[in-house]
């Protein structure tokens, strides 16, 4: 399985319901980044993803996007594969 990198904040309700989807499809490799603790990784994540909302999730490689975007992809079979071998 992919290791996955995820931007978040304390109290994100949309974080905790990515992390939650994502444990639930069995991610062990999960590293949180907190952009409220350290300021200095907002701004990185912004000129990753061109995005300035969280989460921000990347899979390997790929980023997916924020919670709406993850879930979609979900609903459409398509996280599991992504997970799995991309």
């Amino acid at each position: 399985m992919k290791k996955v990198v995820m931007y978040s904040k304390d109290y994100c309700p949309y974080c905790a319901r990515a992390k939650a989807l994502l444990e639930q499809r069995g991610v062990a490799d999960l590293e949180v980044i907190q952009i409220d603790r350290d300021p200095s990784q907002r701004d990185i994540m912004i000129e990753r993803t061109g995005r300035r909302t969280v989460p921000q999730i990347f899979i390997g490689d790929t980023h997916v996007g924020g919670c709406d975007d993850l879930m979609a992809l979900d609903r459409a079979g398509g996280l599991a594969p992504l997970l799995n071998n991309g």
